[in-house]
């Protein structure tokens, strides 16, 4: 490697932004970007891939506007073996005080015979796109797609090639998941031992789930001498997602006896951000998902219960304050003061100035006027509630009433502000949520169809907060409404709602030509 002061060090590169928002349904919007992406750079992540430049007009300016705000990692920009892709890559990553432009072309026979490329043409295709994307940048990130499927004497020969015209990272895609830990390790050793420049550049790692071995194949290659890890926040990803970054960040530093690699990623700051990547890409995280899940530190067994009591260490292998979650869930109600809310929030990773404090304090004191207790998992809903936070939307809940029961019809009273201007109406349904829904389809009709809709309790109790995801399509554009609320129909009109919002930003989305 170019630095054996980092042969020890494990770099970790996010790519939520990028591969994670190419889940069906998981776009986000410009600020949740910018959100995400500060979240990322202050927990320590090395690299953030906060795009595809040549996407979309938004993804350009995404792109852009991260690079510029990036404080301390490196930002990075995806874009295909073609020097118009590279050179929008790095128009967008340029301003950022560490650039990277990561450029890839599919390697393996299917994908060779897709833009029908013989292995010489391939090979000339590699020197020149990696070569101009060089001249720009002298950090230059370089992956044949399906590296795992690639033919091995290949596979080295266009390493080799890369390597020459100037990469400083090679990354080795699982592109489809397919391959198992034992493969995954001995690529990485076969590339170390037979590519010429190998030990003068970085080898980076980059799995996904489908056989649910993405996190095991890319710790494996790190033990092989991978020493960069290509990640998701919740594994989100294409199909069955990727890399968790959670799951490879706590196996590191839980496992230092087998595995003495070190990150700089601050791990108290983990579930804050699981949770707020759920919200805005509206992939719920399972509640067995390790590290992360709901369950992660629950115990139900009574033998289990009994040896947590005696001593945690006979059923955790780590803390939940390890990860960023309190000892303790029960401590803010309804006489909790604004200072004492300051300092939760802070704890919970938000830090806010007086007018922000005395916005979400007022919702605070409403939402504890109707809980006995309020959890941390309530705060961070009531900070994660699109629906609360759309000062800006052109269409906006006012009220909401509605009449259900054993006899029909379910009937909703809803009054939306669209534009600026209050217009009521009332309309029925099968059930109090439908009728809600139509009557907003009533006040803004539109053609968007609803997807899914789900519902689940932010904590435990009958006055728990619920939080609603609807995801909603319309003309191939597909975007994830949210809100929570303890009165679950007004979380669910105004997560629709959102949605339409979203709809309506994308709709003024065009990809350039």
């Amino acid at each position: 490697m170019n630095d054996t002061a980092i042969q020890d060090r494990v770099l970790i590169f996010d790519t939520t932004l990028r591969d994670g928002e190419q889940s069906p349904g998981a776009t986000m919007s410009h600020n949740e970007k910018l959100e995400i992406a500060q979240l990322l750079d202050e927990m320590g992540v090395d690299i953030i891939e906060a795009g595809f430049p040549i996407a979309s007009e938004g993804d350009f300016n995404a792109v852009s506007e991260i690079a510029a705000r990036s404080q301390n990692a490196v930002i990075c920009g995806l874009s295909r073996a073609d020097n118009r892709d590279i050179d929008r890559c790095w128009e967008a990553v340029k301003h950022a005080k560490q650039p990277r432009i990561h450029t890839f072309i599919g390697t393996s026979p299917l994908h060779r015979a897709i833009p029908n490329l013989n292995q010489d043409e391939m090979v000339e295709r590699i020197h020149d796109t990696v070569t101009h994307a060089r001249n720009l940048c002298d950090n230059i990130q370089w992956s044949p797609m399906d590296a795992t499927r690639t033919e091995d004497d290949y596979l080295c020969r266009v390493v080799e090639v890369a390597i020459k015209a100037g990469a400083t990272t090679i990354n080795i895609p699982d592109t489809v998941g397919y391959t198992a830990p034992r493969e995954s390790a001995e690529l990485i050793r076969m590339l170390l031992e037979k590519v010429p420049g190998a030990d003068e550049i970085i080898f980076a790692t980059h799995c996904h789930n489908d056989l649910g071995m993405a996190t095991a194949n890319s710790l494996a290659a790190v033990e092989a001498g991978a020493r960069q890890v290509e990640c998701t926040i919740n594994g989100l990803g294409e199909r069955a997602g990727n890399t968790a970054l959670e799951e490879v960040v706590m196996a590191l530093k839980v496992r230092n006896d087998i595995m003495p690699y070190r990150t700089d990623i601050d791990t108290t700051k983990i579930m804050n951000i699981s949770r707020r990547v759920a919200t805005v890409s509206g992939f719920q995280v399972q509640y067995n998902k390790a590290i992360v899940g709901k369950n992660a530190f629950a115990h139900e067994s009574g033998i289990h219960q009994d040896g947590m009591l005696k001593n945690a260490e006979t059923f955790e292998i780590m803390r939940p304050e390890d990860v960023g979650l309190s000892e303790t869930n029960i401590v803010m109600g309804k006489h909790s003061g604004r200072a004492a809310l300051r300092s939760k929030l802070k704890d919970l990773g938000y830090e806010m100035g007086d007018n922000q404090l005395k916005d979400v304090f007022v919702r605070f004191k409403a939402l504890a006027d109707r809980k006995k207790e309020v959890y941390d998992d309530d705060l961070l809903a009531l900070m994660n509630d699109e629906g609360t936070n759309a000062a800006n939307d052109r269409v906006q809940v006012k009220s909401l009433r509605v009449v259900c029961g054993t006899e029909g019809p379910q009937q909703a009273d809803l009054t939306l502000t669209i534009d600026g201007v209050d217009h009521s109406v009332s309309a029925t349904g099968d059930g109090p949520v439908d009728a809600s829904f139509n009557a907003v389809k009533q006040l803004f009709p539109h053609s968007a169809t609803l997807q899914l809709y789900n519902v689940h309790a932010v904590t435990e109790g009958t006055d728990a907060q619920a939080t609603v995801s609807v995801r909603m399509e319309e003309a191939g554009k597909i975007v994830v409404g949210q809100s929570a609320d303890t009165d679950t129909v007004v979380a669910s009109a105004r997560a629709y709602v959102n949605a339409l919002n979203k709809l309506l930003v994308r709709r003024e989305k065009t990809a350039p030509a």
